[in-house]
């Protein structure tokens, strides 16, 4: 009798010649990989490795005791079990050749364990500036590239995915923001791109779609009422906010406006004003989580006075701050996050920096 698991001793063979071909390219890719990268400093994943060794040492034939060869084909095991082993990679590989070889393989990578995180942060634009609106200007292929995979993704994850990460460089444009957002109308969590090329009508369509988000992390936005008041009109469930750029009098009072019940918000690396802190401690009273570490805090006093950086909170600020359950600060100037929000005056050029550093946050997302 079969095993549902799968065993040392258990023999695989491909089904055809298109698998062989598929398990030699994704091998010889891996190596090229590593001969290019060998002198940098990459750390390559070692899961990749492991995968295609599993499926390179399943092409072998066992002789079993009595003689006869026991012999399985790709086809044949459990789809489980190549969900599982397709877990160990990325979103391009899936969407570029897995998912083409067999209907079995297609059939496995519409598990839903495989897409409950679509993840496009290593996919960034490659663009120019230029001096009128939307102030960038996406290479054709760049933009064919980011429609391609999400058009495959959002087809084979089939409504499965509740977190969406876009990268912060990645220029997005309306069509494609909506074409996503009425395709995974379970989402949670999400985390937005540039909005450069987004139209107020585009992210408004796209949020009327996702009634079930409980998390958003964006960068600066210059008119944010209207969003503000899309989300609290259709997102019920609402609660966390991150914000990759300054936040002014004018976002707090938005904030406090259409948001009241947030849960979390976090504000690091950005230029806080103090009067907007305030606003966000007397306003928001159901906020739990508050983080502001690394913050450019600036305060404005009266005219003719010179508004001035704070490097430390005041009493006030921290007596308002003591009902919440989490009230994360840094203001050190030893610390080098802090010595790049003052060089950055405020407005991080995260493009300068570490790769993946803008998805740091000390506080961890509630809508996973």
């Amino acid at each position: 009798m079969e095993s549902d698991s799968l065993s040392s001793s258990q023999l695989l063979v491909p089904a055809n010649s298109q698998q062989q071909c598929f398990l030699r390219r994704a091998e010889t890719e891996r190596v090229d990989k590593i001969e290019k990268n060998k002198n940098k400093e990459i750390k390559h994943d070692p899961r990749l490795s492991d995968v295609l060794k599993l499926l390179g040492d399943s092409l072998q034939v066992r002789e079993m005791e009595d003689g006869a060869s026991d012999v399985r084909k790709w086809e044949d095991l459990d789809i489980d079990i190549l969900a599982k082993i397709f877990l160990s990679f990325d979103v391009f590989e899936l969407t570029s050749g897995i998912a083409q070889v067999c209907s079995t393989w297609r059939l496995a990578c519409c598990d839903p364990l495989l897409w409950r995180t679509l993840d496009l942060s290593m996919l960034k634009s490659n663009f120019i500036k230029i001096p009128l609106e939307p102030y960038v200007y996406v290479d054709g292929r760049s933009d064919k590239a980011l429609t391609r995979v999400l058009k495959v993704a959002l087809n084979l994850s089939r409504g499965s995915i509740v977190t969406l990460i876009f990268h912060f460089n990645l220029y997005v444009s309306d069509d494609q923001l909506t074409y996503t957002a009425e395709r995974c109308q379970q989402l949670k969590r999400l985390v937005m791109p540039a909005w450069n090329r987004i139209k107020k009508t585009g992210i408004c369509k796209a949020i009327s779609k996702w009634k079930d988000l409980e998390s958003l992390t964006m960068p600066s936005i210059a008119n944010p009422p209207y969003l503000m008041e899309e989300i609290a009109k259709n997102c019920k469930k609402f609660s966390e906010l991150k914000i990759m750029g300054p936040c002014d009098i004018f976002f707090a009072s938005t904030l406090a406006t259409y948001l009241p019940n947030l849960k979390v918000l976090s504000l690091r690396c950005s230029m806080l004003f103090k009067d907007a802190l305030i606003i966000i401690l007397d306003s928001l009273q159901q906020l739990e989580v508050l983080n502001i570490s690394h913050c450019l805090l600036i305060e404005v006093p009266k005219p003719p006075a010179r508004r001035k950086v704070l490097k430390a909170l005041d009493y006030s600020i921290l007596e308002k701050a003591s009902r919440l359950r989490e009230f994360l600060t840094c203001m050190d100037d030893s610390c080098i996050m802090c010595q790049r929000t003052r060089y950055d005056e405020g407005l991080m050029r995260w493009y300068k920096y570490e790769e993946g550093l803008w998805k740091v946050d000390e506080v961890r997302s509630l809508a996973i």
